[in-house]
């Protein structure tokens, strides 16, 4: 299993030294969570922030918008230097005109389901998907238990894909931890994004190590 330490757990003052010690640490790519204050009650950052970071790492950056108009901000967010862009499937946005814009860029496109919203609602997008992200808690509010009723939905996913030819990655996004990711890796799970568990971890490669150990 792949493991992405969540942005918004890292020191935003030491923004570069944080992407740097993720890289060191073993992490397999960078999930960045923008917010809009609209479709979710927090506000985030934008793409100049991601931008800023670009040059402190090589790996991927993993940039989710929970954002209610994605597609007028795709351009932005791709020439700042994301590698996948993730937008909701219950945004204001035409989805599949959004998708087609983000595989226009060279960027790999990905949908994200909240809770409430069945595997099925990606079942039209995925021959424009790279991945699925599957929240694992309502997105917008920290500090939740991991729901783990959202994991069939991997599995729902991951068959539809593959009777229609498809080949995709699940992630799973909250409350993911030492007693939750094995879990999520019996479920089928590709990438988890981990937050505070890695970033405030006395030793950030131990915890990369460990999470990767009990998946």
């Amino acid at each position: 299993m792949q493991i992405a330490p969540s942005f918004l757990s890292c020191d935003f003052s030491k923004l570069g030294e944080e992407l740097e010690r993720m890289e060191k640490a073993g992490a397999d790519l960078i999930h960045l969570d923008v917010m809009d204050g609209h479709f979710v009650p927090n506000i985030t950052f934008g793409a100049p922030v991601i931008k800023w970071g670009r040059p402190y790492t090589k790996l991927p950056f993993d940039v989710h918008l929970m954002i209610s108009e994605p597609h007028r901000y795709i351009k932005d967010f791709a020439e700042a230097g994301a590698d996948i862009i993730t937008i909701h499937v219950e945004c204001d946005s035409d989805i599949g005109a959004t998708l087609d814009l983000i595989n226009s860029f060279g960027v790999k496109a990905a949908l994200s389901v909240k809770p409430n919203t069945p595997a099925s609602a990606v079942f039209p997008y995925l021959d424009k998907l790279y991945m699925v992200l599957v929240m694992t808690v309502e997105p917008g509010f920290g500090g939740q238990s991991f729901m783990a009723d959202m994991l069939p939905k991997v599995g729902e996913i991951k068959r539809y894909a593959r009777e229609h030819g498809h080949d995709i990655l699940i992630e799973a996004d909250g409350g993911i931890n030492e007693q939750t990711i094995a879990e999520c890796a019996a479920a089928g799970i590709d990438i988890s994004v981990s937050g505070t568990g890695v970033f405030k971890a006395p030793d950030a490669a131990k915890a990369i190590a460990q999470l990767k150990e009990l998946a």
